[in-house]
């Protein structure tokens, strides 16, 4: 009997812009369709670092040129539209190769909310930098005018800089669950998901913040009943000592034994430890759940149980 399977797709799933992601989404279809072809189900997360940039710098250089005409875009707005092209493209490259398969599965993309809290300490520590390169005095008017963050770049000028909070439940569930229980391919919270918090009432109001996609994609499953979290990176497998003489690749961690490997500073911030914190978040969230961290193409060797790292309590 196949499996509910939530699979973040990491950067190398996009490549880094246009013409890239075109080339690309078609190599992670066939991955993608290995798995719904043996019968699991499953529901796409992906990540949207470039993406987003590079929508943010044109919204930039657009208020750059004519101020009186164009405002700011907010950053919640640049998320929704990095989710509705990366969407696109996943969409129809899978439909695409299912439908080659002779598999008649219907793909949809869904712009998912994802609420953070207004009180997440990470927005009185914002570390996480977006957009285009400024000068000092360009800087200082954002501050003055907008009230933003900004932060020097190591020499090569000034940059904004926004919150990463915690997520803690997702906004369109329901409408996710029930596409998934009608046999549909879901794609949903890319790029962490648009970050929003509740105001007055029912009023769902956009967060200039970034969510990171890994831990989204963790409560996406928990929230889904999935029976696997999926990590898919730029490694076949976890390591201790990355990169050292006595590097170690890992089969398999129980939750604990990947927090003490974190404490000890094994996996590096921005990098593999957010992906083994989210996988090991999921593991922990019921019994029978288990995380699988591991490249693309190794997909279905690793959900077959031949390689990538098992994270299982």
């Amino acid at each position: 009997m196949g499996k509910r399977i939530v699979i973040a797709l990491g950067g190398n799933a996009l490549g880094n812009n246009l013409p890239e992601q075109m080339i690309a989404v078609k190599q992670t279809a066939k991955a993608i369709a290995d798995l719904i072809e043996d019968g699991h189900q499953v529901i796409l997360s992906h990540g949207n670092g470039p993406q987003v940039g590079m929508i943010q710098n044109a919204m930039t250089e657009l208020t750059r040129s004519d101020p009186e005409k164009y405002i700011p875009c907010p950053l919640s707005v640049c998320v929704a539209m990095s989710q509705g092209y990366i969407g696109y493209d996943l969409q129809n490259a899978l439909r695409e190769e299912l439908l080659d398969r002779g598999i008649n599965k219907g793909v949809a993309t869904v712009l998912t909310q994802v609420e953070v809290d207004p009180k997440d300490p990470a927005f009185a520590n914002p570390t996480k930098p977006i957009g285009a390169f400024m000068s000092k005095e360009e800087a200082e008017t954002l501050v003055k005018e907008r009230d933003y963050q900004v932060v020097e770049d190591a020499g090569r000028g000034y940059r904004r800089v926004v919150a990463s909070p915690k997520p803690q439940s997702i906004v369109e569930i329901q409408s996710i669950r029930d596409m998934v229980d009608a046999g549909l391919v879901v794609v949903a919270c890319g790029g962490g998901g648009i970050p929003v918090y509740t105001t007055e009432g029912h009023h769902l109001k956009g967060a200039a913040a970034v969510i990171d996609k890994d831990f989204a994609s963790a409560v996406m499953a928990q929230q889904l009943e999935a029976d696997t979290l999926i990590i898919l990176t730029a490694v076949e497998k976890v390591a201790v000592n990355f990169g050292k003489p006595n590097q170690q690749w890992l089969d398999s961690l129980t939750p604990d034994e990947a927090d003490a490997y974190a404490a000890e500073g094994q996996f590096a911030p921005g990098s593999m430890l957010p992906k083994v914190q989210a996988a090991v978040e999921f593991a922990r969230s019921a019994p029978g759940r288990s995380s699988l961290i591991t490249l693309l193409e190794k997909a279905k060797d690793g959900v077959a149980g031949k390689t990538g790292t098992v994270i299982k309590g």
